[in-house]
């Protein structure tokens, strides 16, 4: 086995954004760990993928929005460091599971709401707490967030609130972690083509057209901004705002 230069866990690994910047990061030379919900099957050919750079990987399914699942979790990454990369320490952390799909403000329900508080904020939230003595001094944090917190559309409202509840964390950690070298960013994509936004083929070609590109983001565009903020050149950068959405409503 390849003795690594550098581990990141990636939530919501298996698909989307977190499969393409856990590629990416293979690319580069990084391992990784990352989870998944439900599509154990996506998981393991995130897996394979990352392997066929060369590189290790494992999978775990995760509920991110389950709090109390977090300290057994935690137990489950020490378990693999150990096992797979002799090492008690991992380097990269980037918050990206999530789900949700358009909720009028008007109809959005309670329960709704929790779920999306759940998953995209309160998760977030605990998980880097309980990671933080799981991570490296010197090592890089990047949270998912949205261009939703910059403008608006129809249906968001409650989801853009918890993103945007993500960029001032993301700026705090910046600050408490600093002692410990520890770089926090926010990278907020625009529209991408993930498999959510597949279901809506008119939308997306609304979206699309909001672009100064002419076309909605991909996965890869994503990844590749994930990347770069973890990269050892990237280490002046911290509280910052990336969005990366092709510029979208300018």
């Amino acid at each position: 086995m390849t003795s690594p230069s550098k581990i990141a866990i990636i939530t919501g690994g298996g698909r989307g954004i977190g499969r393409a910047a856990a590629v990416q990061l293979a690319a580069a030379g990084v391992d990784s760990i990352i989870t998944y919900r439900e599509n154990s099957v996506a998981a393991d050919r995130t897996v394979h993928q990352i392997e066929e750079l060369g590189r290790s990987a494992v999978a775990f399914r995760h509920d991110a929005s389950d709090v109390s699942s977090f300290d057994g979790f935690v137990d489950d990454v020490r378990k693999a460091l150990k096992d797979t990369w002799n090492r008690d320490a991992f380097d990269y952390l980037v918050n990206n599971a999530g789900s949700g799909a358009p909720s009028p403000f008007s109809d959005t329900t309670e329960e709704v709401f929790d779920a999306m508080l759940n998953v995209h904020f309160k998760g977030v939230f605990f998980l880097t707490q309980k990671l933080l003595p799981v991570i490296s001094d010197g090592g890089r944090i990047v949270n998912i967030s949205s261009a939703l917190t910059r403008c608006t559309s129809p249906g968001t409202a409650a989801y853009a609130s918890m993103k945007g509840a993500i960029e001032v964390l993301t700026r705090h950690l910046a600050a408490e972690l600093a002692s410990r070298r520890i770089t926090v960013n926010t990278v907020a994509p625009g529209p991408v083509a993930t498999d959510a936004l597949k279901a809506y083929p008119e939308l997306i070609k609304i979206v699309a057209a909001q672009s100064v590109f002419g076309r909605i983001g991909h996965p890869d565009d994503i990844g590749g901004a994930i990347s770069a903020l973890l990269s050892d050149k990237s280490g002046w950068v911290t509280a910052q705002r990336l969005e990366v959405s092709g510029g979208t409503h300018l």
